[in-house]
């Protein structure tokens, strides 16, 4: 089994899902991707999650990122759940779920750790930028549910880093000042950070975020 790292290609499969087949990389097409994992349909946390996600889809598109959760369970099963879902959670599932019965794309993408389980998957979040590249990756045991304004806000830092030639600090919220990269020498900073900077140490270059008017 192949170990999956930051600046790797995500791995294509396809699979039945609650809303039909896809091809992952097909499904993907130009947009950002999500996939994350749960350990089994008809469980707490994972229904406070999908829910969770339903409501934020809004945020996501504006991200032109798509989200596609996976559990070991069949795609009947996942329609079940999902009607439990949206009445629970007061919200409509509005992405797909993978059907992973075989824990062919669990193997894929190394979402299960026998020393936490040896049949389900953890909570695993792979965050796949648009020429299909790993940028994120983060396991949750299954005891902890994610956080899912930190995925929006890693995909508003990838996204931003990714054009800019900045980084994010710590605890860095969109709109908030940002860290020049060492690359970039001081003496060409205010041609390339009109919006002028800080330098609180020759390596640490303050500038206002540079994609906010």
């Amino acid at each position: 089994m192949a170990t999956i790292r930051l600046g790797d290609e995500a791995p294509n499969f396809t699979a039945q899902t609650s809303e039909g087949k896809i091809d992952f990389h097909d499904w993907l097409g130009d947009s950002w991707g999500v996939l994350f994992s749960h350990p089994a349909d008809y469980t707490p946390v994972c229904t406070t999650e999908l829910g969770a996600v339903a409501k934020y889809k809004d945020e996501f598109d504006k991200r032109n990122t798509k989200v596609v959760a996976l559990s070991v369970d069949d795609v009947e099963s996942h329609h079940g759940w999902i009607k439990d879902i949206n009445e629970t959670q007061n919200t409509t599932v509005n992405f797909p779920i993978i059907a992973d019965e075989d824990k062919k794309v669990s193997k894929l993408y190394d979402m299960i750790h026998p020393n936490a389980d040896s049949n389900l998957t953890v909570r695993s979040v792979f965050v796949i930028d648009n020429h299909k590249k790993v940028k994120l990756i983060i396991t949750y045991p299954a005891s902890t549910g994610r956080n899912f304004d930190e995925l929006l806000r890693v995909i508003d830092s990838l996204q931003l880093t990714a054009y800019h030639k900045v980084a994010t600090p710590a605890n860095w919220q969109n709109g908030d000042d940002c860290v020049v990269v060492p690359a970039v020498a001081t003496a060409d900073i205010p041609a390339i950070f009109p919006k002028g900077f800080k330098e609180v140490k020759p390596y640490l270059r303050m500038t206002p975020q540079p994609n906010l008017n």
